[in-house]
Order: structure tokens, then sequence, then C-alpha cells
């Protein structure tokens, strides 16, 4: 049962790897298997970091891989991000809407795989008074954001704002965006607000593991192990 558990698991891996752009691989390695015991003759598979049989979540803090897929999987609306919890928290980012990176990402601000990079949105977010919390994610002093504007021998100095658009005048589209260069003449998007965007299924667990001839498996790995045990 383990054995055909674990080869579920690899069919999922790969329906992640084909369907998606750029699968990172927080979502990828997320399929796990909750194996069976001699109390417990069932095998599990899902899509999360619980270390212990759906028990505490691990890795990511207060990231579950099925709060990710759940959108892809059953279609409707994603859940927010921290980030976006932050911003709106903070009456910055508007209801109905979430962030999205533009086009051309702002220079180290994307992890190569369209995702914004978790150091940089945190910076973000301390920046712009947003965090709540405390020690290096806390919201940036005075000085540290002066820090910023002049910038260093390895970054270009910047300064972020907001623009919100129609909604308050602005000739700029929703979002946070980074003024550089003399005078601030370098405007570039940085993070931007769109409305909450309604999603297809895209993926579906069940008809993978239907596909992949688990049964046919099972039956097979039973002999072998049978075989096995007996030496013949």
């Amino acid at each position: 049962m383990n054995d055909t558990g674990f080869q579920g698991r690899r069919a999922m891996q790969r329906e992640l790897t084909d369907e998606f752009d750029r699968v990172t691989p927080f979502v990828r390695s997320s399929p796990k298997v909750f194996t069976a015991t001699a109390d417990d003759l069932s095998v599990s598979i899902a899509p999360t970091l619980h270390t212990k049989r759906l028990g505490t979540t691990g890795g990511k803090v207060g990231v579950d891989p099925q709060d990710v897929l759940q959108a892809q999987e059953f279609g409707g609306r994603r859940m927010d991000k921290r980030s976006e919890v932050a911003l709106r928290r903070a009456g910055i980012l508007p209801n109905g809407f979430q962030t999205a990176l533009p086009e051309n990402p702002y220079p180290g601000s994307d992890d190569g795989r369209g995702n914004i990079r978790g150091a940089f949105v945190a910076q973000l977010i301390s920046y712009l008074q947003a965090s709540s919390e405390q020690g290096y994610r806390a919201n940036m002093t005075d000085k540290r954001r002066k820090q910023i504007h002049k910038g260093t021998a390895k970054t270009t100095g910047r300064r972020y704002f907001v623009s919100y658009g129609r909604l308050r005048g602005h000739h700029l589209a929703m979002g946070v965006w980074a003024a550089s260069g003399t005078h601030g003449s370098d405007v570039r998007p940085v993070l931007m607000f769109v409305r909450r965007p309604m999603y297809k299924p895209r993926i579906s667990m069940e008809r993978v593991a239907r596909g992949a001839g688990l049964q046919d498996y099972l039956d097979r790995r039973v002999r072998f192990r049978l075989r096995e045990a007996l030496g013949v």
C-alpha cells in the first residue's frame, strides 16, 4: 500500500509540473504520503506540508499548499497572500483587489518563476509601514527609509509610493511604484493592484489518481511482496 502511495505521489508531482508555468519547488514537492501502519491499513496523499498525519504545518510558516492550490483545483477566487492581508489591513490595498507583478518585474523583485521574492516584499511592506510584526520585519525607521532613498554602491536609491489610478485621480495605474534617478525621473511599477480574478479549475488530483492505474500497480506490488516474503 505504501509503494502504491508513493507511485500516486509521483503522478501528482508530474501533473503539477506539467500544468503550471515554472512551478515552484514549494508546490511541486507538496504532495505528501501519509503511510499505512500495522494499526491503520490506509494510505492518503495530500498536497500539504503537514509533518504529522494531518497534524502541524511545517515548512513555510503559516502557508499550506492546499490553500495555494484550492483555486486551481476547484476554481473561484484564491485566498489572500500574507502580504495582501498586511497591505489591506494598513489601508493600502483596496477591498476587492489583490496584487500581481507587472509584466516586466522591478529589478530584484521576482524569483524567476513569476512570483515576488519573500525578502523583497517583506522590505516593501516594512517601507510602507504596513507591517504588524516585530524584529527584522518591523516597520522601517525614517533613518532606514532615507538610506534606501540614497542607495548604496550596490543598489540604486529609490522611493516607493502608492498610486490609486482613476479611483483617486492619479495618472499611474493602481499599485506600488518606485521612483529613482535624478529627481525621481525614472518611475517603474513594482506591485500592481488588480481586481480579484476568478480562476477556472486546472488540476484534479482525483483524476490523476484514477489515471495512474494505482489498483493495477497495487496488485502487482502485492504479488511481488508476497513472492519476496515467501522466497519464491
